[in-house]
């Protein structure tokens, strides 16, 4: 369930050779961009959530029928990483 979310990211990036350092290690999954702006996911396995850490805030994403939704608002984890990544760096990635 958790792994599957770093392999989607770092496929995403890859396949559209986006300037992005991707640096995992244990849960933590680092996405550094130009000028040194990160945005850091962690994976808490135990509680079945994902912390997401932005220039803009941080947000809980909690696995509900199927799906990891923001705990506030109900938006789901990936187009939210992709519309994250675009605010913070302006590097647009598209969903395939």
């Amino acid at each position: 369930m958790f792994q599957a979310i770093d392999s989607a990211i770092e496929v995403l990036i890859d396949e559209q050779d986006a300037d992005v350092d991707v640096d995992g290690s244990g849960n933590v999954l680092q996405l550094e961009f130009n000028g040194n702006s990160k945005i850091v996911i962690n994976k808490q396995e135990p509680m079945h959530e994902i912390w997401l850490a932005t220039q803009f805030g941080g947000y809980h994403f909690a696995y509900i029928d199927g799906k990891w939704l923001d705990q506030r608002n109900d938006n789901e984890f990936m187009p939210f990483v992709i519309e994250s990544i675009f605010k913070q760096s302006g590097l647009k990635l598209d969903i395939k």
